[in-house]
């Protein structure tokens, strides 16, 4: 489509600059954007598309990017991978989303800084909760 805007949520340059493995002086000046898309390698394009990073140069990996590997992070101030939220049980995914919302409130998170996708993880943890929920085998039921 001529004249659309390209898919991706805008991300700073700072967000950029900070994830990127690579020398700095191939960051140009530009607008860039993230994309979620798992089957694709670009994480950050330059909204002209003239310019792309792909996963092979960001230094995290990136959880929209491998949603199902046990080890990535979906949090990634405090730490939290996708196995430790998958594999909890509900008390313990409690206490995941209170520390969370608790580093937020402290202010010590820096999501802009080093989440890939340059925003918080909130939006992120309770949707794989959810879905650890739906997938979970129902409870056996007493004899």
């Amino acid at each position: 489509m001529t004249g659309a805007a390209p898919p991706g949520k805008v991300v700073h340059i700072r967000t950029v600059r900070a994830l990127l493995g690579i020398s700095l002086r191939q960051v140009l000046e530009a607008q860039y954007l993230f994309c979620r898309t798992a089957t694709c390698p670009v994480v950050y394009f330059s909204q002209d598309r003239s310019v792309s990073f792909t996963t092979s140069q960001i230094q995290e990996r990136v959880y929209q990017k491998e949603p199902n590997a046990a080890d990535v992070f979906i949090c990634y101030c405090f730490r939290h991978t996708v196995s430790s939220v998958r594999d909890a049980g509900p008390g313990r995914r409690l206490e995941i989303l209170a520390d969370l919302n608790t580093g937020i409130q402290r202010n010590e998170c820096a999501c802009d800084l080093r989440n890939p996708q340059g925003s918080c993880c909130l939006g992120n943890v309770p949707l794989l909760i959810k879905e650890a929920v739906a997938q979970a085998p129902p409870p056996a039921l007493a004899a």
